[in-house]
């Protein structure tokens, strides 16, 4: 089926899930417009950040997962000028050892691929980091007045919105019993629970840290790729691996005095 299909079906399950949890979940006072806005712009950026990705990850895996995690790098660039987080020396080395990592676990060269499919794969991934980086500072704008369960549930239905007007009118008539509920499934586990948590997370840590510690992601699919479907790791992949959980352990274990900005801790979201 096409990304935009699988991306829909992805974010309906998604946001489904929120809805649900949105009943146990709720802020004790209406949001802002402003705020709202944000939420609007929240379903924009996430529905963009998956077409672009799931097109990206069609043509060329390695290289679309490389440019996707240019995020932490965007991130890192913009909390100090839209959040005016304070970036540390120690965030920002994180930063650099992670994306070094991911260049050599996922840079593998190949001869037989085309530039011009790798330059496609390359600039999707990219535009999807752009995205993505967009949704990870725009949190931040709306934590103090949405909750996260809220928060997932009304950007869902934005991005949901977005992605089913991307999809082709014919595309609609062929959808297939089994991979709809593959894809359902695989929607409601790491989907909707792990984008929950994640929201979570973010409330109690700068936006940069956070992003940094998604490059785990990669690691974790290198691995379970070799588990699971039998692919190779060879020495790039795991030096890679060392590099991003190097990182990561560079953020988790920075103190929690140099790690957290000042900011506003509105009583106006409960705790999910």
């Amino acid at each position: 089926m096409p990304s935009a299909l699988e991306s829909a079906i992805v974010m309906a399950v998604i946001t489904a899930g929120s809805g649900v949890a949105m009943f146990r979940d709720r802020s004790r006072r209406p949001a802002s417009w402003r705020a709202r806005g944000w939420v609007l712009w929240l379903g924009v950026s996430d529905a963009l950040n998956l077409l672009f990705f799931f097109a990206a990850y069609r043509i060329m895996i390695s290289v679309s997962v490389l440019a996707h995690y240019l995020t932490p790098a965007l991130v890192a660039v913009a909390s100090p000028i839209a959040l005016r987080e304070r970036v540390t020396p120690r965030t920002l080395l994180a930063v650099v050892v992670s994306v070094a990592g991911l260049a050599v676990m996922v840079g593998r060269s190949d001869a037989a691929a085309d530039a011009r499919v790798v330059w496609a794969s390359a600039s999707l991934g990219a535009a999807s980091a752009v995205f993505y980086a967009s949704t990870v500072v725009t949190n931040k704008f709306v934590i103090d007045e949405f909750t996260t369960s809220e928060a997932m549930f009304w950007h869902g239905v934005v991005a949901t919105a977005v992605l089913a007007a991307c999809v082709p009118l014919d595309a609609w008539g062929a959808i297939e019993p089994r991979p709809t509920l593959y894809l359902a499934a695989i929607a409601i586990w790491p989907g909707a629970l792990a984008g929950l948590v994640f929201l979570w997370a973010l409330r109690r840590m700068p936006a940069t840290h956070a992003s940094t510690l998604t490059l785990l992601e990669p690691l974790v699919a290198v691995l379970t790729a070799g588990a699971v479907v039998g692919e190779a790791l060879g020495a790039r992949a795991l030096v890679g691996g060392a590099m991003i959980l190097g990182g990561s352990l560079l953020v988790m274990t920075q103190s929690p005095a140099r790690a957290e900005p000042r900011a506003s801790t509105s009583p106006a979201t409960s705790d999910f």
